[in-house]
């Protein structure tokens, strides 16, 4: 069986949203990390200790205190066992469950499905073979019926919200700078997101803006900070066609990217700007600064 990576705690913070003091005192207080030593003496923890602050963080926001809720996690954790990632079970059988709960608006078993893949595998894995193609054939179900709006909201923001949980921080470090943004009526960001996740763990850093962004604005930004890329993202070729001109402004004030299905050689070759092709993770993993 593929034994799961252990974690430093300031990795386990990022992926839970917990402040490391308060992980801390959570151990210290009630028992409910068990970390290993590495040979180095950093405490390590385990894809077993992440789900059970998981279970924890469920039952807080049901309303139990916090020794109450670590006792309750623990004991339904004695109960209930959760297994890892493996051989037995694979890739193709978790992404169908972490689906399945999706579909059923079942956000604590969607999240334990996650926390299962993202303590298993690589970012880049879970990003690339479960998330984006589940949200992909998400959108192809509404389309055509099978799905509904209520349905796709929920999904769209339990992915976001781990998404953006694994950005926490990204604008710390010393690597080049990037800034992220939608197009001007642009609301899908996901695929954005996923692209900033990467792209910091690849020594970036990264400012984030997110949804319907003006490029008025961009260009101010970009003016004020000097960014060593700037990416701007759409899925309609609509989105981006009316802005030419400002868009040639923002490409001459930094380095300028087009992403998504949105974005077309032409346009790019006209204001100046590289065109970002491929899914959001293997565009992240080419970026290069100039």
């Amino acid at each position: 069986m593929i034994e799961p990576p252990l974690l430093r705690i300031g990795e386990l913070s990022r992926r839970l949203g917990v402040s490391e003091h308060v992980l801390r005192a959570w151990e210290r207080r009630y028992g409910v990390l068990r970390p290993v030593r590495s040979a180095g003496g950093f405490r390590l923890y385990s894809e077993t200790d992440l789900q059970r602050i998981r279970r924890m963080q469920a039952f807080l926001s049901d309303g139990l205190s916090a020794a109450e809720a670590a006792r309750a996690a623990v004991n339904e954790e004695r109960s209930q066992p959760v297994a890892p990632v493996g051989p037995t079970s694979g890739l193709a059988a978790e992404a169908a469950t972490l689906a399945r709960a999706l579909d059923g608006y079942d956000e604590p078993a969607a999240q334990a499905a996650l926390d299962r893949l993202f303590g298993t595998l690589t970012v880049e894995t879970v990003l690339r073979d479960v998330l984006l193609p589940y949200l992909h054939e998400l959108g192809e179900r509404w389309k055509n019926g099978a799905a509904s709006v209520a349905q796709e909201h929920f999904a769209s923001n339990v992915i976001r919200g781990r998404l953006a949980g694994l950005g926490r921080g990204w604008g710390h470090g010393q690597g080049p700078q990037a800034v992220l943004a939608c197009a001007p009526d642009e609301q899908h960001d996901i695929a954005l997101l996923a692209f900033g996740v990467v792209l910091n763990r690849h020594g970036w850093r990264i400012g984030y803006l997110g949804a319907s962004t003006p490029v008025d604005d961009l260009v101010r930004l970009a003016a004020a900070t000097h960014p060593d890329l700037v990416v701007v993202s759409a899925t309609r070729p609509e989105r981006l066609a009316p802005l030419t001109a400002q868009l040639t402004r923002l490409a001459g004030t930094a380095p300028l990217a087009l992403a998504g299905p949105g974005a077309t050689s032409e346009l790019a070759d006209t204001v100046g700007a590289r065109l970002l092709t491929g899914d959001p993770v293997t565009a992240a993993q080419n970026v290069r600064a100039r």
